[in-house]
């Protein structure tokens, strides 16, 4: 699981959901949620949460601009490939912080990905959870 920590920079709510916008370093993130300012604690603007979501839900694009609908997309370097039989491990470095993907090693091998490659990280704004910081 990745985990960072962020700060809530905006808030959109309507209908007991909301659009959350949080920074992370240099990096942003969007998330909906199914609470809102008044029904969370945890959600307000300059507060610190942690950033979840599944390896599994980290798309790896080496188009590093693009056009999609996928609001989560982070630059990023391929710090290491540990590449299985079905499936592979990708550590990717964004500045100060890391995370993990796993793709299936056929699209590894597919895209030609390679250490210290430059490659944009993609997270479905529904794949990204918050909670509290505690």
């Amino acid at each position: 699981m990745n985990v960072l920590k962020g700060i809530i920079s905006e808030i959109q709510s309507y209908e007991g959901i909301s659009l959350v916008k949080v920074k992370s370093n240099k990096n942003s993130f969007s998330s909906i949620v199914l609470d809102t300012p008044d029904t969370a604690d945890y959600l307000s603007e300059n507060k610190t949460v942690k950033i979840i979501f599944k390896e599994t839900e980290v798309i790896i694009a080496k188009d590093l601009n693009p056009s999609i609908s996928i609001q989560n997309q982070i630059l990023c370097r391929i710090e290491s490939i540990k590449k299985g039989v079905i499936l592979s491990q990708i550590a990717l470095s964004m500045g100060e912080e890391s995370i993990q993907s796993i793709i299936t090693t056929n699209a590894c091998e597919q895209l030609d990905l390679k250490e210290n490659e430059n490659v944009m990280a993609l997270i479905k704004t529904n794949e990204v959870s918050l909670s509290a910081d505690d």
